[in-house]
């Protein structure tokens, strides 16, 4: 099976330390992986099989926010911490004497934050094991991207490779840990597009946001909307750390460590010769190869459409934070 663009995958509810589904149902899943991500639970999905083994592939809730990967894993234990970044991401790098001590201060969040890595870095098919000397707890993780071919056979992490997997977990916050696709477009560190699937552009149909920095070096991780139009007051999804950054001042701390840039892809990137995705973006002086995504129409929701959604609040106006059609006066 070949690594292809649009990624299949899931997030359950504030679930720690479990992995990447590849299938969604008999009818979604493909004969190939692509570039298409679910960001929470759906009870559809099931374990798969990766280069012959049956794994739990769930992800945990909130990723890359605080109340998940970002605060514990990736802002104090983070990528810039475990050691990796000097060595191959392969066995022999794992045997890295700040891997352990790094791995052993939360090992499920830290078990979190190589789950998300691994599957951004390497191919599907791929896994790597490490046994835990303090516990004896052997860990397995399985690729799917390949987004880091180097990376993860045996050479230190370039700077392009560092920059998009770095993307890649920025892709994954979802403030609100519920169960949504998004599509996932770029390129590999090594310049291979990431495969579109048939249909996949218009299925996915509105553009969200790109995401670029380094988490290997301390530089942080970026987000700028790549909405069409500047968003009203009355236009949400649950993708609030990257759908809603057009309105820079309302930004989550919840987001962390995302940070917004307030401004929209074209001003900062270069749009790619097909118009689909962003080939680089440029951030307080440096260039970063981003990732870019795209939502599903049903995902982006609007006040007064009679449906009072997880973003939305009660109130007497029109709007997000106080919308009476969907979800009536404030008791």
């Amino acid at each position: 099976m070949n690594t292809h663009g649009t990624w299949y995958g899931r997030q359950p509810g504030f679930s720690l330390g479990a992995a990447l589904a590849l299938c969604l149902s008999a009818t979604a899943c493909q004969p190939e992986v692509s570039g298409v991500i679910e960001t929470a639970d759906d009870p559809a999905l099931g374990p798969a099989l990766v280069g012959g083994e049956q794994i739990d592939l769930s992800i945990g809730a909130n990723g890359l926010n605080r109340n998940g990967l970002n605060r514990n894993g990736l802002n104090k234990n983070g990528l810039n911490k475990n050691g990796l970044a000097a060595v191959a991401l392969t066995q022999a790098g794992l045997a890295n004497p700040s891997f352990a001590p790094w791995f052993n201060t939360d090992p499920a969040l830290s078990d979190m934050v190589m789950r998300y890595l691994y599957q951004c870095a390497a191919p599907l098919g791929q896994t790597i094991t490490w046994k835990n000397p303090a516990t004896g707890v052997r860990y397995a993780w399985a690729g799917l991207l390949g987004l880091a071919p180097g990376w993860t056979s045996g050479t230190v992490a370039t700077a392009a490779e560092q920059q998009v997997v770095s993307a890649c977990l920025a892709s994954l916050v979802n403030k609100y840990g519920v169960s949504m696709l998004i599509a996932v477009e770029g390129r590999t560190a090594t310049g291979v597009q990431i495969p579109i699937l048939p249909g996949e552009l218009t299925t996915f149909s509105v553009r969200e946001a790109c995401f670029f920095g380094n988490l290997f070096t301390g530089q942080g991780v970026f987000v700028a909307s790549d909405y069409p139009s500047t968003l009203s007051g009355k236009t949400s999804s649950a993708r609030a750390c990257a759908f809603q950054t057009a309105a820079s001042s309302s930004f989550s701390t919840d987001c962390e460590p995302l940070v917004a840039t307030g401004t929209d892809c074209r001003r900062i990137c270069t749009l790619s010769g097909n118009g689909i995705f962003y080939e680089s973006c440029s951030w307080g002086g440096v260039a970063y190869q981003p990732l870019t995504t795209r939502l599903r129409p049903a995902d982006v929701y609007t006040c007064g459409d009679g449906v009072c959604q997880i973003t939305e609040h009660c109130g007497t106006d029109k709007t997000v934070d106080s919308c009476l059609a969907d979800c009536g006066l404030c008791p």
